[in-house]
């Protein structure tokens, strides 16, 4: 028998019974043959700390972290990547020696991979981009495309405070828009992003008039439940390019297993199949 810890990760939040994470983290240990397991932690907020103060002394190497608990983990970790200190919220956490907990964000890099893969075209410097949603999604998107160079981002949200909070913190480049003029942020739009639960299945559709869009954009959204939400059938229909919101939890997975596991996963059609089949 080996004396050899087994590492443990997992995904924290509350509910987590729907994520995927354990279904494409342990694929990836299953292809490489690793020991090792990825588990889904339901965490109310009461428990947070001291679950994280007692994860690594159960042999977990680390954990990604969901909803509700993105932003409340920057306070209770160690160090905190100068991404996920911009973003204001992290989903990827390592154990380190000594009881460091070392706080990431990789939902930024995970938008990014997941339109270079599936719009290999795509050039984010072609044209502003609009964007819907002013949540933690959308400040990983925002620092994401200034970081590649779109020109103009025209962000909105149904609460507009929230919109002028992120233009405030993240500078000129953000434009923002009344949720009733939502539609004129797609005139001579290069890429447009979705980040709100508008046309989640059990949620409310999402209704913005698609009048203004060019058939020329890329249009992606965050959200793989329903795989093709309306918004991405509309714009196909209407000839542009469309990328679904499930590669965008693939790419995000992918440092964290590599820093937990100590290989580098792909993001391939065998690992997406496996994850749409449960």
């Amino acid at each position: 028998m080996s004396d050899t810890k087994i590492p443990l990760a997992g995904v924290i939040g509350a509910p987590i019974a729907h994520s995927r994470s354990p279904i494409l983290h342990n694929h990836w240990l299953k292809r490489h043959g690793l020991r090792g397991a990825y588990i889904p932690l339901h965490v109310e907020q009461s428990d947070l700390a001291e679950v994280l103060a007692a994860l690594p002394k159960m042999g977990f190497v680390g954990c990604n972290v969901t909803l509700p608990h993105k932003v409340s983990v920057l306070n209770l970790a160690t160090s905190v990547s100068d991404r996920a200190a911009l973003i204001g919220a992290a989903n990827t956490l390592t154990f380190r020696e000594g009881g460091v907990i070392h706080a990431d964000n990789t939902d930024g890099y995970g938008f990014l991979m997941n339109l270079r893969q599936n719009a290999p075209d795509w050039s984010p410097k072609d044209g502003p981009a609009a964007l819907f949603g002013a949540g933690g999604a959308a400040r990983a998107v925002i620092t994401a495309l200034i970081e590649a160079g779109v020109p103009e981002i025209r962000l909105t949200n149904r609460t507009r405070a929230r919109s002028e909070a992120l233009r405030k913190e993240f500078g000129a480049k953000i434009v923002v828009y009344d949720w009733v003029q939502a539609g004129n942020t797609l005139d001579d739009a290069a890429t447009v992003i979705n980040t709100t639960t508008l046309g989640m299945e059990g949620k409310a559709e999402f209704r913005v008039p698609l009048d203004g869009l060019s058939p020329g954009a890329l249009v992606t959204d965050a959200i793989y439940t329903p795989l093709e939400t309306t918004l991405l059938r509309r714009a196909r229909e209407m000839g542009c390019t469309t990328v679904d919101g499930l590669g965008m939890l693939l790419h995000q997975g992918v440092p964290g297993f590599e820093r937990w596991f100590g290989e580098r996963p792909e993001v391939d059609d065998d690992t997406r199949a496996a994850v749409l089949r449960g």
